[in-house]
């Protein structure tokens, strides 16, 4: 289950541990020391998952979490709350504020990592899928992997993202605008024409292994992805 993934923490030692361990697993990681940084990085591509720390200079943990469930457009962003408060009414305070689970220092990558994808599982399901298969095309989410015939396929993170979804939601139509939305998360700053480019450079990378005509243009609606050879191409 490959994630982009922001880490809060001013810590350098607990932050570079978490960040090892999250790109370990596969996971596309952001890092900030502080809420001000963190909200630099949101506002330029939305996150799948947020881990946050507490306690911050500046503005504290609980603030930017707040700030966060306050606007529309990162409402919905999974918070992890991280923190060494390890009292009953402090967690309660954690999850009444919209985090979605609460983790008290130290703890173990292993803990983090089972937390992580408790919280993705919830929030977003189709996500969750560990292994997709359509027309002999295999994504394993778990292992970031991309297989046909047992021959793997070298995908760069935006282009993994974007047929992960594309297999989750196979036989689907989806336009630029909707592949923006579910794939980079927010199109405020990206173009249609990005779709495009990461569609061709996709089927490109689909090629060596013959499994670039799963992905197909329907002309005037989108991109979908099946293994019916029925489909309009553009």
């Amino acid at each position: 289950m490959a994630a982009t993934i922001l880490v809060v923490e001013d810590e350098p030692a607990i932050q570079e541990l978490i960040s090892y361990s999250l790109r370990q697993a596969g996971h596309a990681v952001f890092d900030a020391r502080n809420a001000e940084q963190a909200m630099e990085i949101v506002n330029n591509a939305l996150p799948d998952l947020v881990l946050l720390d507490w306690m911050l200079p500046g503005m504290s943990g609980v603030e930017f979490a707040r700030l966060l469930r306050r606007v529309s457009r990162t409402k919905t962003i999974p918070i992890i709350m991280l923190t060494a408060r390890a009292e009953e009414g402090d967690k309660v305070s954690g999850l009444e504020i919209g985090a979605d689970d609460y983790i008290t220092k130290p703890f173990s990558p292993r803990e983090l990592l089972a937390r992580i994808k408790a919280v993705l599982r919830r929030r977003s399901p189709a996500a969750a899928d560990d292994i997709v298969e359509i027309g002999g095309l295999r994504l394993d989410s778990a292992t970031h992997r991309v297989t046909a015939n047992d021959n793997e396929v070298t995908l760069g993170p935006t282009e993994f993202r974007l047929l992960h979804f594309l297999m989750t939601h196979a036989e689907r139509v989806h336009s630029r605008s909707q592949l923006l939305d579910q794939v980079w998360g927010d199109h405020v700053f990206v173009e249609d024409r990005t779709v495009d480019v990461h569609i061709r450079r996709l089927r490109k990378a689909l090629e060596p292994v013959n499994k670039d005509e799963l992905v197909q243009t329907v002309r005037g609606s989108g991109y979908r992805l099946s293994a019916s050879q029925t489909a309009a191409m553009g």
